[in-house]
């Protein structure tokens, strides 16, 4: 039976692998209260056919779970880095030892992505100087620790490097404060026979202007702009086409272009709503799985889906909506059918994780007994810095709670980041401890999951316990 059973799996497996959209990857981000055991998320990503995996570190638990999945792998260097490895090529030599050549037997990677989109214009030049050295170090440690060729480092890059006054692609070149090390970066990219990284946020577009044309973030049907002889019916045709006539017009015409991130969000704002964000990656995998690239590349592209997970603590100053890109919620579950083929099957819910293990089925909420609200803000104020409550806002799925009911979210979320400690459901005697669940329509109060340290942790705490237990009987 084992050949056999073999065969069968083996079977199933390809036949998951060819349904996915080629060059299809995702990002795995890694900024959650509670993270998944990577061997959790793997094992996810190979139910789902998921090939490619792009991450924003290069954590040794995290990599080494791609052991043995056939899954390649884009390892990450974040940007408080980028100053030590462009000052220090020993510096870069150590890290491409620790991070590429102790996992690389067993681990495909493929790439590194130095920094993370070092020239936003919100950074003030911050990493003007360092990236393009830091580059320069990493593939020069690459090449003499044997992966010239194998493996290549870029630079994975927001949209706003390149500009166009007149919103038409043809007008497109770099921004003048980052030109100079822009062309000292592609003309590298070009010589290493390396990618342009670029992220392209189509919801962006339309979360910073009230009078952006909503249908032209999708794929089905916006009003067209002309430009030469051109038509665009969709702004990520128009931006990525942006980028290439950038890269014509500064003598890099041809160098290969992989799409970093893309994505849709699923709240925090009016506009990101599952169902939106189903309309887009319905678009945007069919358009992928046809090969229909861009009016100036058509053809197979390359892109990385963003993202995979929601994650709780990342920064919500550009908008609530940052903490829920994710395809799947933060315990790995689907929020919506999506067809990684990119064939219109409009109803296929992804694979969620399996083996995911859960804190108690109980929440912290107001008392029913509190009668003077006033007593509550300050708790709020404090429940909602300390957890993350970007759910409650304009337009979100909690959006209608009412006044009891944004207070027992917000003392829930603050509770159960908080591992549903007794203590963290005090709130100056204002809230308690219940079982019955607490989630109301569409607004999920959640429970948190037993993180991987955590299990670790409980497990070293029973050790322990059975230690001492184990001593009394010795002595008795």
């Amino acid at each position: 039976m084992a050949p056999a059973m073999l065969i069968a799996w083996t079977f199933c497996a390809m036949l998951v692998s060819a349904n996915l959209v080629h060059g299809i990857g995702v990002n795995w981000g890694s900024q959650s209260s509670h993270p998944l055991n990577p061997s959790i998320v793997v094992g996810m990503l190979k139910d789902n056919g998921i090939k490619q995996a792009k991450l924003f570190d290069a954590d040794g638990w995290t990599v080494s779970a791609f052991a043995g999945s056939g899954i390649e792998v884009m390892v990450g260097i974040p940007n408080n880095q980028l100053k030590d490895l462009a000052n220090h090529y020993g510096k870069a030599k150590d890290w491409v030892k620790e991070n590429v050549t102790k996992q690389i037997n067993d681990v495909d990677i493929r790439y590194v992505g130095v920094g993370n989109e070092p020239f936003l214009k919100s950074y003030n030049g911050t990493h003007l100087k360092t990236t393009f050295p830091a580059l320069q170090n990493i593939q020069k440690a690459l090449n003499e620790a044997g992966y010239r060729g194998k493996i290549k480092a870029t630079v994975p890059l927001n949209a706003d490097v390149y500009e166009a006054a007149s919103n038409k692609p043809s007008d497109g070149n770099f921004r003048k404060d980052v030109r100079d090390v822009m062309l000292q970066i592609i003309k590298f990219l070009d010589q290493n026979d390396a990618p342009f990284l670029v992220n392209i946020y189509p919801f962006l577009s339309l979360y910073q202007s009230s009078s952006f044309p909503m249908d032209f973030a999708f794929f089905d049907g916006g009003s067209p702009i002309q430009d030469r002889n051109v038509q665009y019916t969709n702004v990520f045709d128009a931006n990525f086409d942006t980028l290439v006539w950038t890269l014509r017009k500064n003598g890099y015409g041809d160098l290969k272009i992989i799409v970093g991130e893309v994505g849709w969000p699923t709240d925090g704002n009016i506009n990101a709503t599952p169902k939106l964000a189903k309309r887009f990656y319905d678009g945007f995998l069919k358009r992928m799985a046809n090969k229909k690239g861009t009016p100036l590349r058509p053809g197979q592209m390359e892109a990385y889906l963003f993202g995979l997970l929601d994650e709780d603590m990342k920064s919500i100053d550009p908008g609530d909506f940052e903490r829920h890109w994710g395809i799947f919620r933060y315990d790995g579950q689907p929020k919506f059918p999506i067809d990684f083929s990119g064939k219109g099957n409009s109803n296929k819910m992804p694979v969620g994780a399996k083996g995911v293990q859960y804190m108690d089925s109980q929440w912290c909420v107001l008392k029913q007994d509190t009668k003077n609200m006033t007593l509550v803000a300050p708790e709020i104020d404090y429940a909602c810095s300390n957890s993350d409550c970007s759910s409650l806002g304009y337009g979100s799925t909690c959006n209608s709670l009412d006044a009891r009911g944004n207070v027992s979210y917000a003392f829930n979320m603050y509770f159960q980041m908080q591992d549903q400690s007794v203590e963290a459901c005090k709130f100056n005697g204002l809230a308690e401890i219940v079982k019955q669940n607490a989630s109301k329509g569409s607004c999920l109060f959640p429970v948190q999951i037993l993180s991987a340290g955590e299990r670790l942790s409980l497990a070293y705490g029973a050790t322990i316990i059975a230690g001492l237990l184990l001593s009394l009987f010795t002595l008795v």
